[in-house]
């Protein structure tokens, strides 16, 4: 069960108390602490394709938005 489909059926049964307490207990998704669903980018959101370096924590393609703004240049590129 993705995020998004555990946030859209808990506002589906919000005013059912009864059903709600049992999903919380025996369906809620758990916390991720490793792996790819634990880090998202900062600027978009995205899970795949991140660049933790230097603590930058933002995927692929915002690192090629942001990266002449950060000092980062082309390899060999001389421009």
């Amino acid at each position: 069960m993705t995020i998004k489909s555990y946030k859209k059926l808990l506002k589906q049964i919000e005013f059912k108390p009864a059903k709600k307490a049992k999903f919380l207990k025996h369906s809620k998704p758990h916390e991720v602490k490793y792996g790819k669903g634990a880090r998202q980018c900062t600027r978009c959101g995205r899970f795949g394709g991140h660049i933790r370096k230097y603590g930058l924590n933002v995927c692929r393609q915002c690192f090629r938005d942001i990266a002449p703004a950060l000092g980062f240049r082309k390899y060999g590129h001389e421009v």
